[in-house]
């Protein structure tokens, strides 16, 4: 595109509607729209013109500018925009800022925000982060059908995915005609705007199938609605757990999946953007698990629930480490004989847990796959032992032929013995890389084989087994060859 072409656009000279940006620096986007926010809510501007301002700019924007302003900064931004514009802010948010935020908002407003139609999950997910007392009193402002919404998806604990589903959705009864469900459609559009998909419903709100938006605009006004409801829609249910859920959820390619009662009635839908969090969620408690971590940490928490969040894992690690420093201490009378074999103990340590946590990685992800056989996960172990014993063999030979240099001229030993110590090294690395790649696999499939969560298996906790499995493989060998073999000492 020829930059002569492209005008510039600023808050000031550009048309009412979101979406707007600046067009600077010849043709180049200035992408600092959240300090832009910041400047025009902290001027003198009369309200009406800084909310005419503000209508230039995305929600996302906005709720990054809400990260810089100070509370009663906010509290005038959240008073001056209308519902429509501050409900799509928060949407925009993350679970962290939302929390944050919501409890700030004016009464009056915090009830807009709830009853102008936000996803119930997040409306129930906001009023758990404000107080008792507060809680209790938007609850009762909230119009009835609003108060429900929120209290069905309330009462399902967050490990059930009826705690992340949404009531905003379409709903057909069975005995319509396309006539008429063109008519429901365009009705209840007004207050939800989840119409890709249409959810038809028996009498008794049982659920029939559901119906494409773009089947129900071609179908004949004549057609009978049967012939175009997909009768085979995927669904699940509301107590369903998730970490037994997602997987199933991420392979289905719809824009939103029915969440059934015990009674097989429809109660709510789970889009495809909670999907995505969920997912996204998942990924995250998997990776802190592996950090050693027993949950998710954030930037602004406190050092009382870092703490607490970190602190189990390292008890157990601590009893660990001190079972490997009481494995090292039965090796004294070795090292004692023959100190410099201290030297090269972390090089055999480092590269087990390496390779252990590779192992790990790999098995995780294959793993996810529920549908995986026990002759899959056994030949999983197999590829993986294989897989760290043959770079075991090719690190081995390597670290036998540097190191036996090495020794050769830092140490007082001839080139025969000097290459007899590095074979002990190279042989330890060996084997301890291959066991470290059969324990980083065989330990994830136990936990999941007695239903626990495979990521439980953490880096740490591999590392540690590994580094037990390292000193005794290569203090065994040094004692084994070196000292009753060849009788070295010095």
């Amino acid at each position: 595109m020829d930059e002569t072409n492209m005008t510039s656009r600023t808050p000031e000279t550009a048309g009412t509607g979101t979406g707007y940006r600046n067009l600077r620096d010849e043709g180049k986007i200035d992408r600092h729209y959240a300090a832009e926010i910041v400047g025009l809510v902290r001027s003198s501007l009369a309200p009406a013109i800084l909310k005419d301002k503000l209508e230039d700019y995305h929600e996302n924007d906005i709720a990054e500018a809400f990260d810089d302003l100070h509370p009663a900064e906010r509290a005038r931004l959240a008073t001056l925009l209308d519902t429509d514009q501050l409900t799509d802010i928060f949407e925009s948010m993350d679970e962290e800022q939302r929390d944050r935020f919501f409890p700030e908002l004016p009464l009056k407003k915090a009830v807009a925000l709830l009853n102008r139609g936000m996803d119930a999950d997040t409306a129930a997910e906001l009023l758990r982060s404000t107080s008792p007392v507060r809680r209790d009193l938007i609850v009762e402002l909230l119009d009835p059908e609003v108060r429900d919404d929120i209290r069905l998806v309330s009462s399902f604990t967050d490990e059930q995915i009826g705690s992340h589903m949404t009531t905003n959705y379409i709903e057909i009864p069975v005995s319509a005609s396309v006539k008429e469900a063109m008519r429901l459609l365009k009705q209840q559009a007004e207050e939800n705007d989840n119409i890709q998909t249409l959810y038809v419903l028996d009498k008794d709100g049982t659920l029939a199938g559901a119906i494409d938006l773009k089947d129900l605009i071609i179908a004949r006004s004549s057609q009978p609605l049967s012939d175009i409801v997909a009768q085979n829609y995927p669904y699940i249910y509301a107590s369903e757990q998730i970490d037994e859920i997602l997987d199933e959820l991420k392979d289905y390619s719809e824009d939103s999946i029915p969440v059934l009662d015990n009674d097989n009635q429809l109660v709510g839908v789970i889009t495809g953007s909670d999907v995505l969090s969920l997912y996204q969620e998942e990924m995250e408690e998997d990776y802190a698990r592996l950090a050693g971590l027993s949950a998710q940490e954030d930037l602004n928490e406190t050092l009382f629930r870092s703490v607490k969040k970190r602190i189990p894992w390292l008890c157990i690690l601590l009893f660990l480490a001190m079972g490997v420093s009481s494995v090292v201490g039965l090796f004294e009378p070795v090292v004692a004989r023959l100190t410099m074999v201290a030297a090269f103990q972390s090089l055999i340590l480092g590269m087990s847990g390496n390779v252990g946590t590779q192992s790990l990685a790999v098995s995780l992800r294959v793993l996810t796959d529920d549908e995986l056989s026990w002759n899959q996960k056994l030949y999983l172990v197999f590829k993986e032992v294989r897989t760290g014993a043959a770079n075991g063999l090719i690190i081995g030979l390597f670290s036998c032929l540097v190191m036996g240099i090495y020794i050769y001229f830092a140490f007082p030993w001839d080139l025969a013995t000097s290459y007899a110590i590095s074979g002990v090294i190279g042989l330890s690395m060996l084997i301890s890389m291959a066991v470290s790649s059969l324990f980083g696999t065989v330990i994830p499939i136990f936990f999941q084989a007695i239903h626990v969560d495979p990521a439980t298996a953490s880096g740490p906790l591999i590392t540690t087994i590994n580094d037990l499995t390292a000193v005794l493989t290569y203090y065994s060998l040094v004692l084994l060859f070196l000292i009753q073999i060849m009788h070295l000492a010095g």
